[in-house]
């Protein structure tokens, strides 16, 4: 019988004296088996600790190897370290109009390409079989100076162009170079030879190079040369993967052609845009390539838009018509839809490049340099910037509105002999820097500045009331540039200088100088309207904030 006093199995809740309900205690045989289930837990239980440990050990080890792989054997990228300013000088030598800004190393910044007449650099012009002296071709480090290579050529020199290399054709050159008897094709990041053939007879001294397409099929883009004289035009091609000359010349029945542009229609169709005493006229690449070698047009396309309104004869289509050409230029160097702006002797007119309709006209006087292309106001067109004769031995520094045609900006300078034509660089904020050259008007004019008198300006348009006026002094300058070093930073000017006669051998140097350099030693100028209320420094530390783009 169970007693009323215990719980037992049968009855294992039973209720305590103090009304509670209590468990009834396991028997022996359960508490062995607890027991020796618990021992089996614990034991597995610290093996799954254990393996855990090394899990974890393990994955800290092979993170701290990947972590220190990447820190120590794989290289990290190396910023370039620029010097601020730089000079390479040449003694004894002679320089030419010629000032090439690419890249040519492989660390992403833009470097310098010129031509340099000397009896040696690092070879010598005797040791490579050449006449003493003879050309060198340098490229140097932008950001340092250094040589990156020399190519040392036969003499004399003609012309060269680079910057050829198109995104349509698939050269291993960048650069013509016109000298003696002979073109070459250089590489423009090892200076190597690519191919050297003679001038086509008549054409050693042209300049106007032009960039086509694959015309011979070689899967390689081409290149025309083309010379002119007062009776006739001519025209030829050569192959961009050997120099070869592709067909025969082909004559054009224009005279006074002068300059020279390969535009492209929307359509993608190619035509010369010539040049002339009479206007401005385009004349399809593909009737070009015909009568070069039959069957080479087929490559080409011809826009009916464009052909519409062309002579029957002729095939040359009228753009603008004045018998005072004097310069051709495109908005955009390396935009083929971009406008045509044409400076006659009285106007500087805006041509849209795809419609050929006029878009606005600007009356000037004589133009002294190469228009020159910048943003003035934040509208997303390019301003024009020309420098245009005003008597008095002075000048009128004009920017134009791209849109409009209308007056944004003027200033006027003593035109100072030996100045560079006017240079822009882009900035992050929608505008650009103008740079200009020449001589403060002093309040008494009546000599003409020397060399020593002339100075360099730079305008920011957010404040058009002031230049910031530098206080370098240069020798004569052969060539001036500016430009961004690298991609959306580092802006600099290079100036090119030499002996001021041509043919006369001296010192040449190549000076880099980063832009902002010469803001602090600058003069703050005013230039007219209501100054600005801010102080010089005020000004001068806007110019320091500046941040450059290629865009």
């Amino acid at each position: 019988m169970e007693t009323t006093d215990h719980a037992t199995e049968g009855d294992p809740l039973k209720r305590g004296e103090d009304g509670l309900e209590t468990v009834a205690a396991p028997s022996g045989a359960e508490q062995k088996m607890k027991k020796k289930k618990s021992c089996k837990e614990i034991l597995a239980f610290v093996r799954a600790n254990h393996w855990r440990t090394a899990v974890f050990f393990f994955s800290l080890f092979l993170c701290l190897t990947i972590v220190f792989a990447f820190s120590f054997i794989l290289p990290c990228p190396v910023r370039p370290q620029y010097l601020i300013s730089w000079n390479r000088s040449f003694s004894h030598a002679e320089t030419y109009d010629f000032l090439a800004v690419e890249s040519a190393s492989e660390d992403q910044v833009m470097d310098v390409t010129f031509v340099v007449k000397m009896s040696e650099s690092s070879k010598n012009c005797t040791d490579e079989g050449l006449p003493s002296p003879c050309l060198f071709v340098i490229a140097v480090d932008g950001t340092d100076g250094e040589t990156l290579w020399e190519r040392p050529l036969r003499p004399e020199f003609h012309w060269a162009q680079c910057g050829l290399q198109t995104s349509e054709s698939s050269r291993t050159w960048d650069c013509l170079l016109s000298h003696s008897d002979q073109i070459s094709a250089l590489d423009k990041k090892t200076g190597e030879i690519k191919w050297q053939c003679p001038h086509p007879p008549g054409f050693r001294s042209v300049r106007p190079v032009l960039s086509t397409p694959d015309l011979d099929g070689d899967a390689v883009g081409d290149v025309a040369l083309v010379r002119t004289n007062n009776a006739t035009t001519q025209l030829v091609f050569l192959s961009g993967k050997n120099g070869i000359q592709i067909g025969s010349s082909v004559s054009l029945s224009t005279s006074g052609t002068q300059k020279h542009l390969l535009q492209r229609t929307p359509k993608s169709s190619r035509y010369v845009v010539l040049q002339q005493d009479t206007g401005l006229y385009g004349l399809a690449l593909r009737r070009i390539a015909a009568k070069a070698k039959a069957g080479m047009e087929k490559v080409l396309r011809q826009d009916d838009r464009w052909e519409k309104n062309a002579n029957p004869t002729s095939g040359l289509i009228p753009i603008y018509k004045s018998d005072s050409v004097r310069q051709l230029l495109r908005t955009k160097e390396k935009d083929d839809q971009s406008n045509l702006l044409l400076v006659t002797e009285n106007h500087v007119v805006l041509i849209d490049g795809k419609t050929l309709q006029l878009l606005w006209k600007y009356n000037t006087t004589t133009v002294l340099s190469e228009p020159y292309f910048g943003h003035f106001n934040k509208d997303g067109l390019l301003d024009v910037v020309i420098e245009e004769d005003v008597g008095n031995n002075n000048k009128r520094i004009v920017i134009i509105d791209g849109k409009s045609g209308l007056l944004l900006w003027e200033y006027t300078l003593l035109a100072a002999s030996n100045s560079p034509r006017p240079a822009t660089i882009h900035t992050s904020n929608f505008v650009s820097i103008f740079v200009f050259w020449g001589t403060e008007i002093p309040a008494a004019a009546t000599t003409i500045p020397a060399i020593s008198q002339r100075h360099s300006f730079m305008l920011h348009p957010v404040y058009p009331q002031v230049l910031l006026k530098s206080t370098n002094v240069v020798d004569h300058i052969v060539a001036f540039t500016a430009t961004l070093l690298e991609r959306g930073r580092h802006a600099a000017y290079f100036l090119l200088t030499g002996p001021a006669t041509e043919g006369v051998q001296g010192t040449v140097i190549l000076r880099k100088r980063k832009l902002k350099q010469d803001v602090p030693q600058s003069k703050v100028l005013s230039v007219g309207g209501v100054r600005p209320s801010e102080e010089d420094e005020d000004i001068k530390e806007a110019f320091n904030r500046l941040r450059f783009s290629d865009n």
